[in-house]
């Protein structure tokens, strides 16, 4: 994965800003981005795709990528304006976000994905790109910390959709509360409407991560 990174280095290309962002699937909350910078030679064991680790293993883990990476931030898109903006559209206005939010102007930005955005510096989406560079894998880690914690900490406001277990995502106990309660005030509407129809019948299987 780093080998990947330093594949973009040039002589003027030195500092890489990896982004990715956790919470495009989820019923409820908002969606979170993070972008973190390293220096050229460093290797932190563990760090891979956020969705390949345990909720335990990202909390072990996160601590060192703050200890060794030069600059990181998140940024936060709540769940209202994704329903106003699509979550697309949210998603990398996260990722834009949280970008400008960094102590140190990267060279070059990788971003998961096939989707870029307008920034002072080029910017590479990367399919799959949280399997494939170190930076993004590592940010994919501080996006999903930060919107696991957002969550936990809402749930006891609304504690029949047991977000502190699902962190917002549709499985069968968060669908079957909505269906009883109906959407809390931080739910996404724009999500829920075939789940609220009484003929609703799910035709794909419901995953915890993104």
């Amino acid at each position: 994965m780093r080998s990947f990174d330093n594949s973009f280095r040039t002589d003027t290309i030195q500092l890489i800003a990896g982004v990715d962002e956790a919470g495009r699937g989820p019923l409820a909350g908002p969606v979170v981005a993070a972008s973190v910078i390293f220096p050229k030679k460093i290797f932190i064991k563990g760090i891979r795709d956020s969705k390949l680790l345990t909720e335990k293993e990202r909390e072990k883990v996160l601590p060192k990528i703050l200890d060794k990476c030069l600059s990181c931030s998140v940024a936060v898109v709540s769940h209202a304006q994704i329903d106003k903006i699509n979550i697309l559209q949210a998603s990398l206005l996260a990722m834009s976000n949280s970008l400008q939010r960094l102590s140190i102007k990267p060279d070059l930005v990788l971003i998961d994905g096939n989707k870029g955005f307008e920034f002072s510096v080029p910017v590479i989406p990367v399919i799959k790109g949280d399997r494939q560079s170190f930076a993004i894998a590592a940010a994919s880690i501080i996006a999903k910390v930060a919107r696991d914690r957002i969550m936990k900490r809402l749930c006891p406001r609304f504690p029949q959709y047991l977000w502190s277990k699902n962190k917002g995502y549709a499985t069968p106990e968060h669908i079957a509360a909505i269906k009883v309660f109906g959407a809390s005030p931080l739910h996404r509407k724009t999500f829920l409407k075939r789940i609220l129809e009484e003929e609703f019948e799910p035709e794909f299987e419901f995953y915890p991560e993104d």
